[in-house]
């Protein structure tokens, strides 16, 4: 039975898949009782413990998409099958599912691994498969986009125009809301982009979730690093909809460091 896991447990890797040259995913045999949104911490005995999603979900197989750009996300990428890494969780809010609505999924950068599974619920129901949710990917170049192969129909955008439209996801979805109208907008990826998502959705009348990456130490509400004008990201979120972000004045314009420092965007 899927279950969560409250005190770190030792996983082995039993496959590694390259997503980019930046960016791998590695595959543990686990059940989780885990929704799309949702995180897990990842541990290295004597190093740290750090938040990830998880990417895929594959009969009794967790996947979760790391990208290499700190001493802790180069450690893992430094793992070969059959090494050991902790494991805890899921924690948080994940998305709420609505299998009728007309839905648009905005990726901007590793946010699109926040999304994956989310992705693969809408589309695939109890009727079977759908394939009608449109997906917005970005990224800053060509190099970077992520799961090309497992989702054939995005729409990509890059920074510098090497794949797709030249320009960002804002713009990208912009351009989409002159020609369609979607039901609900989810999006993941940099808190600014995140924000003016939201701008947008509010402008067309769209309900809109997003997943909110804060700086994360404890994943259980304790030690308020995640904090949001009041709200823990790791508990009352990552997940947040329209109406509570309204209410969260922090939202794309102050962070908080791992030193506690509060930052403006």
């Amino acid at each position: 039975m899927p279950h969560m896991i409250e005190q770190p447990m030792m996983a082995k890797i039993c496959d590694i898949q390259e997503e980019s040259p930046g960016v791998k995913t590695f595959f543990f045999k686990l059940n989780l009782n885990f929704e799309p949104g949702q995180f897990v911490m990842v541990w290295i005995p004597l190093l740290d413990e750090k938040p990830f999603t998880i990417s895929y979900i594959q009969k009794g197989h967790v996947g979760i998409s790391v990208l290499k750009r700190g001493v802790f996300t180069n450690a893992i990428h430094s793992k070969n099958t059959g090494d050991m890494l902790g494991i805890r969780g899921p924690y948080g809010k994940g998305f709420s599912f609505e299998s009728n609505s007309n839905s648009c999924i905005v990726g901007g950068g590793i946010g699109m691994a926040s999304l994956a599974t989310l992705v693969d619920k809408l589309n695939f129901t109890s009727r079977g498969y759908r394939g009608n949710v449109t997906i917005i990917q970005g990224a800053r170049t060509a190099q970077e986009i992520l799961y090309q192969k497992r989702f054939k129909d995005m729409k990509l955008c890059t920074d510098d125009g090497t794949v797709g439209f030249k320009g960002t996801t804002v713009d990208l979805l912009k351009d989409l809301l002159k020609k369609q109208r979607f039901q609900k907008v989810y999006a993941c990826g940099p808190e600014r982009m995140l924000y003016k998502v939201v701008e947008l959705c509010r402008e067309h009348s769209i309900e809109c979730e997003v997943s909110l990456e804060r700086y994360m130490k404890c994943g259980f509400g304790v030690c308020g690093q995640c904090d949001c004008s009041g709200q823990r990201v790791c508990i009352e979120g990552p997940v947040f909809n329209t109406e509570e972000l309204s209410r969260m004045e922090d939202f794309g314009k102050i962070t908080i460091t791992k030193t506690g420092e509060r930052v403006i965007h």
